[in-house]
């Protein structure tokens, strides 16, 4: 049974470029005609480059024409002071990479989320973490010129909270403020439990919010708000449909020894599967996401290495070894 299938009988939707990937590439045993993956090995971290080219690329694994950088690193859980600044540079470098900014260029940072529910806060946090200095360039340009960009920074809330599409309200401040461009911050929903926390995606196609949790609202790209966007996230949930999925799964995986049980297993249809969770999953419509108790204390730590990431990839002028001085 491929696993392809069940995700689409629940309707589950992989916001990671990189999972959509090893989904469909282990399922066929052969590279996806029209996509292009590049992996490099750190100390502290793996870095996977995913490049959507064609749109034959776009129909196989769902995501625009784009690029998507995925940095794994299953240490961002330890607390370790040194080992987060690690990856906080690996992150400026690859951000630095992604934008290729000129020396004056304006940028919009944008905390997508809840703020008041802590899965969905790390947009917010990243936000309220940010050094913001566009007023700043009307008091002292002379001083900031060469050493600092103009950044300006927002958390807009949600549907629930303003009644006004998020999409709507960035829009409306492109409009006014004129960036070159636009960096939007926001948790997401992973397929697989070892990921919550500790992946961050990096992507030149702008976001979708809401598509891993079954609530999407209007896409914030370049088409939608006028501005090239590009997305940061981390997964902080994953559907429990896919946590009842994998242990079923694992459960007959067991039976492999046994030709009888195992021959049952694969002759399961996908439709089977699915409606053993569903019934499972029915208080919950099937929409019920699970994030870990320490939830907390991962979007801190994350929230903090993103924000630091963000100020030295933003600001020339900023030592690598001094931008904590430089967070809120």
């Amino acid at each position: 049974m491929k696993k392809s299938e069940l995700y689409q009988h629940l309707n589950v939707q992989l916001d990671l470029a990189v999972e959509a990937h090893q989904l469909l590439r282990g399922e066929s045993g052969e590279e996806i005609p029209g996509v292009l993956m590049d992996e490099q090995e750190l100390e502290h971290a793996k870095v996977t480059i995913i490049t959507v080219q064609t749109d034959e690329g776009v129909k196989a694994i769902g995501k625009p024409i784009g690029q998507y950088i995925t940095i794994d690193a299953p240490e961002i859980r330890q607390n370790n002071y040194i080992i987060h600044e690690n990856i906080t540079h690996i992150l400026a470098d690859k951000l630095i990479e992604l934008m290729n900014l000129k020396e004056d260029a304006s940028i919009l940072l944008i905390g997508l989320g809840n703020w008041n529910a802590t899965p969905d806060a790390l947009g917010p946090q990243v936000i309220s973490k940010t050094m913001v200095t566009r007023h700043l360039f009307h008091l002292s340009p002379d001083e900031l010129h060469g050493q600092m960009r103009k950044i300006s920074a927002l958390s807009p809330g949600v549907l629930g909270i303003t009644g006004i599409e998020t999409a709507e309200i960035i829009r409306g401040i492109v409009e006014h403020v004129k960036p070159d461009l636009v960096i939007a911050i926001d948790a997401l929903a992973a397929g697989s439990l070892e990921r919550v926390g500790t992946s961050i995606q990096l992507a030149d196609t702008g976001i979708h919010p809401g598509s891993g949790v079954g609530n999407p609202r209007s896409g914030i790209n370049e088409e939608t708000v006028g501005c090239k966007v590009i997305a940061i996230g981390l997964p902080t949930v994953v559907n429990a449909a896919v946590i009842a999925h994998d242990v079923v799964e694992g459960v007959f995986k067991q039976f492999v020894t046994s030709p009888t049980l195992y021959k049952l297993y694969k002759g399961i249809k996908p439709e089977i599967f699915s409606q053993i969770i569903d019934d499972v999953l029915s208080p919950f419509q099937g929409n019920l996401m699970v994030t870990p108790k320490e939830i907390d204390d991962l979007i801190k730590t994350s929230a903090k290495i993103i924000a630091g990431a963000l100020a030295i990839s933003l600001h020339p002028g900023i030592d690598r070894e001094d931008y904590e001085r430089y967070l809120q």
